[in-house]
């Protein structure tokens, strides 16, 4: 079998895969694999050497548009906020559709995630990597001073945490909205700095008198 071969039967065993996993609600092994397939536990064994690894190309598949959207945005000439925007709500639109298209699955599959938790982790650096590489474009044309690069990651994770958690998704679909996600874009480029601007002076919390 040659490498070109061997990918092309991959993606369509871990296509089979993600299908099983549709239909019976619950995670499936190598084992289930050969059951539903006919194909040779030798064979499945040559795709996927380890039980990890199916999991694992089950993953990538997952996120496989994600990452597209992200490669996209960085390498276009939009203007810098329109990229925020369009790195965020391209790939919030496309979960919102994979969770109303079937709630149930989407939740297994977040289930599936946090329990195989180190798949997942490359996946949520890889896209730490592209939002640093728009902040450090963002920062060229003056936005974010006095922020480092990973100070600001962290402050806009947070901001816009609604829209990238798939557990949120589980939580709050009806209360997130394209247009919403925009007026934060706006408010992160209006404002985010490093600056004190009186919030963090307070020395105690009190009442209000």
């Amino acid at each position: 079998m040659t490498a070109a071969e061997k990918d092309a039967r991959k993606l369509e065993l871990t296509e089979r895969a993600m299908e099983l996993i549709a239909q019976r609600g619950a995670a499936i092994g190598k084992a289930d694999l050969v059951a539903a397939t006919h194909i040779s536990r030798a064979r499945i064994d040559e795709i996927f050497p380890e039980e990890t690894d199916l999991f694992d190309a089950i993953v990538e598949s997952w996120f496989s548009h994600d990452i597209a959207v992200m490669e996209e945005v960085v390498a276009s000439a939009l203007p810098i906020q329109r990229k925020f925007h369009e790195f965020f709500a391209r790939r919030f639109l496309r979960e919102r559709e994979r969770y109303r298209e079937d709630p149930a699955l989407f939740a297994l599959y977040c289930e599936l995630g946090a329990a195989n938790f180190e798949s997942v982790r490359g996946y949520i650096d890889l896209a730490d990597h592209y939002l640093s590489e728009l902040i450090a474009q963002a920062q060229e044309e003056g936005f974010f001073p006095d922020l480092t690069i990973n100070r600001a990651l962290t402050l806009i994770n947070q901001m816009v945490v609604c829209y990238t958690s798939p557990q949120m998704m589980l939580m709050i679909d009806e209360r997130l909205a394209e247009d919403k996600l925009a007026r934060i874009i706006d408010t992160i480029f209006a404002g985010l700095s490093g600056k004190d601007r009186g919030a963090a002076s307070i020395t105690g919390l009190r009442a209000v008198e």
